[in-house]
Formats: C-alpha cells, sequence, structure tokens
C-alpha cells in the first residue's frame, strides 16, 4: 500500500521538468484540505505489545511561498483519539493534538507539476489519557517534540486549483507511565499517508 502512494510522487518529478508553467511567486499561498492516513510503527521497549490503532484523519494545511523554490507548510488538525492496547486488548484511549511545521524545497519551480521535498519538526500533545492496566492509571508524556521528513506533489488542475499527494514519516514516541511510575517508551513513528486538495490565492 505504501508504494502505490509513492509511485505518483516519483513519476510527478520525472515529468516535471517538461511542463512548463507560472512559477510560484513570493507571498503566494496554497491552502490544502487532506485525508491522511497514520500508520504506526508501534514499538514497545518491554516487548508486551504495546499498540496504537491506525485510521485516516482530516487535516488542514497553508503554504507560504518565500521564494518560487521554497515554502514553508504549517499543517493542522483538531485533536484525534486513538485506541490504546496491550497484546491486542483495549486498554483505553488518548487524544492527541499534532501539528507539524515543514520547509519544502521545489526543484522545477517553473514547471506546471511541483514535486518537493521537506524538513520540519513535529509537536504532538497528548490529553485526556483514560486507560486503566491491572487497576492503575495508564498516562503518556505531555508532548513530544520531534523531526520530520516529507515528500509530495501538487498537480494542477487549472490556475487556482490543484490535487495534492503527500507522504510524511514523523518520528514520534513517548514513556509509558503507570500510577506515575515510568514502566515502558513507545516509539509510534507514523507514517502519513495523505491525498487532497489545493487552493493557490
Amino acid at each position: 500500500m505504501k508504494t502505490i502512494w509513492i509511485a505518483p510522487v516519483a513519476l510527478a518529478a520525472a515529468l516535471a521538468a517538461a511542463m512548463p508553467a507560472q512559477a510560484q511567486e513570493k507571498g503566494n499561498f496554497i491552502v490544502r484540505a487532506r485525508a491522511v492516513h497514520l500508520d504506526s510503527a508501534d514499538k514497545d521497549s518491554t516487548g508486551l505489545g504495546l499498540t496504537i490503532n491506525n485510521k485516516t484523519i482530516p487535516e488542514v494545511d497553508i503554504s507560504m511561498f518565500i521564494t518560487p523554490s521554497l515554502a514553508a507548510e504549517l499543517i493542522l488538525t483538531y485533536p484525534q483519539k486513538q485506541t490504546v492496547s496491550v497484546g491486542g486488548a483495549a486498554i483505553g484511549t488518548f487524544k492527541h493534538l499534532p501539528p507539524t511545521l515543514t520547509l519544502q524545497y521545489r526543484p522545477f519551480p517553473d514547471a506546471a507539476i511541483q514535486p518537493y521535498v521537506g524538513a520540519g519538526v513535529n509537536l504532538t500533545y497528548t490529553m485526556n489519557n483514560n486507560m486503566t492496566a491491572l487497576g492503575k492509571r495508564v498516562t503518556l508524556d505531555a508532548y513530544s517534540l520531534k523531526p520530520a521528513l516529507q515528500v509530495g506533489v501538487d498537480i494542477p488542475v487549472d490556475k487556482k486549483w490543484s490535487i495534492n499527494v503527500d507522504v510524511k514519516k514523523i518520528w514520534l514516541g513517548s514513556d509509558v507511565y503507570l500510577d506515575g511510575t515510568k514502566i515502558s517508551h513507545v516509539k509510534l513513528d507514523p507514517l502519513a499517508i495523505s491525498i487532497g486538495v489545493g487552493y493557490r490565492f
């Protein structure tokens, strides 16, 4: 599944140089609405099989062009509810808010199809912990600040509208506490695969 989504990005990069169009200019913005599938790595240091569910979430992002080749992108959504399981058995839920900021480089600023690569940071806040194990409360770190990488492409429909495909790797982890005592560290490190539409103004 992951390679199916990455293939259009690689193809777009190969075609981009051959399709001239108006370049992005400093001060231009693109606002996008995307559906994002989060596929977590779920690496638990205790070996107990601590996992969270994969899910598809809505997302809005804003790209501001600093130069025709450089853009800053802010990715936003509302707090998302996740189910936590140990050995396949659900132990409860928590919510997280994962804004991400990246700096993108576009190697073909004069092409119609616009592939890009980016790097930045993800700041994930966790809240509403509602998990129990062995009759004790389970909690996570309040926040995680980690790097993020991305590759994507904007495919124009007309001068204003475009289709976007984007893949991000986000390094995300948290210590796990049982009644306040650390018992584990879990690395979620999700792969975020998204598709959506964008509007340029």
